[in-house]
Parts: structure tokens; sequence; C-alpha cells
């Protein structure tokens, strides 16, 4: 089975309404970022063991470890959660930029240092959630 299809059948297996948003925020973030690799993370280790919920990844880079060796992973991520969903913007150095910058703005979403959390997509601001988006991408390139 290809990404797309992986991706297809993971939004295709979630309850409505959350199924509908998340379908609506890959087509949304597959806009924002047109020529971006996608990624799909079953949220299983190399034992077959849950260890994360599976996760929809756009984007690339590199993550640098202290040892020398080097990690290939997504820049952007999406993935429902029980209570709702995560959009993930990995890579940005200040984890306090994410909640400073466009916590109050987004709407109802709890702002980590690089996870976007919310209960469903009309508690949020789409405009915000690009400019996040978008922000991410730019400190990473």
């Amino acid at each position: 089975m290809n990404v797309q299809e992986q991706i297809k059948q993971y939004i295709t297996s979630q309850p409505d309404p959350k199924r509908s948003d998340m379908q609506e925020l890959h087509r949304f973030i597959l806009q924002v970022l047109p020529e971006y690799k996608l990624w799909f993370l079953d949220g299983k280790n190399s034992e077959n063991k849950t260890v994360s919920n599976p996760n929809i990844g756009y984007g690339f880079y590199s993550i640098n470890y202290a040892d020398g060796t080097t990690k290939e992973f997504y820049q952007i991520g999406l993935s429902a959660n029980k209570t709702g969903i995560s959009v993930y913007i990995l890579g940005i150095k200040d984890k306090t930029y994410l909640a400073q910058t466009y916590g109050k703005k987004l709407g109802k979403a709890s702002v980590t240092g690089y996870c976007i959390k919310f209960k469903t997509l009309k508690d949020i601001n789409m405009d915000i959630l690009e400019a996040a988006i978008r922000y991410g991408v730019e400190a990473r390139d």
C-alpha cells in the first residue's frame, strides 16, 4: 500500500466529525505545502508495538543528533487523538514561540512547543493555523 492509500485509509477509519475535519485539514495542508513530501507513520515500533498515534507527515528535514547521526523526518504532522486533532510543527528551536505568537489567536486550542491540539476544526482560526504552519516550514528551510 502506498503512502496516499495509507493516509486515505487512516482518515476514513476515523469517526465523524473527526473524519471530515481530518479530510479538510489534509486538503488544506496539501494546498499550503503542495510540493512537499508525504509521510505516513502507523505509530508502531520495530516490534509492531503501538508507541504513538498514527501520523500523516508533510515536508522533510534531517534531525542531527549529538552523536553525529541523523534521522529523516517530516516538518508538519497531522494526527487524530482521543479528544480531537493534533497538528505538529516540528523543528522550531524556540519552544515558546508557537504558544506566544499564535496561541491566543488560534481559538479553542492548546499550544505547546510543537503541537497545536483542538477538538474540532470549527474551534480554530484557519488563517492563523496556516501562518503557524508556514512559519514552521520557513524556520527549517
